[in-house]
């Protein structure tokens, strides 16, 4: 355990999780602070608390499950020399997912869909027929 301490690797990983952790947390706090200041000014501050209180619950779940993954190393199958494991499914898993998901993303910033456009233009044409 102590000779892991002296890995630099080690310690490239503590300092990125730390980043990463802090502004996921400033995140958390303005989006928090976003959302109650939709509440009545009495019940903020109990509202903001258990908010808080929640995003920390939850990330340190997330943490625990990211530990539990990263442990999944027995080989299930392998394909040709190379060994596959849980860890490698779920992070397989979670790559396609984000791959399709911001591909979904672009396709509809870009290309747009009919009924949108539709949408879009007849609020404006309508919009502007209004004012005339």
């Amino acid at each position: 355990m102590l000779e892991s301490l002296s890995h630099v690797d080690i310690w490239i990983s503590l300092l990125t999780l730390t980043a990463m952790e802090i502004v996921l947390g400033i995140d958390n706090i303005i989006f928090i602070a976003i959302l109650v200041a939709r509440v009545p000014a009495d019940q903020r501050e109990k509202i903001r608390q258990a908010g808080i209180g929640i995003a920390l619950l939850s990330r340190l779940v997330l943490l625990m499950g990211i530990s539990w993954i990263m442990k999944l190393t027995a080989v299930l199958f392998t394909v040709g020399e190379l060994g596959v494991t849980g860890k490698h499914l779920i992070l397989l898993g979670g790559g396609l997912f984000l791959i399709g998901k911001a591909s979904h993303e672009m396709y509809e910033k870009l290309e747009g869909s009919e009924q949108s456009a539709t949408t879009a233009g007849g609020a404006a044409v309508g919009a502007s027929q209004a004012g005339a």
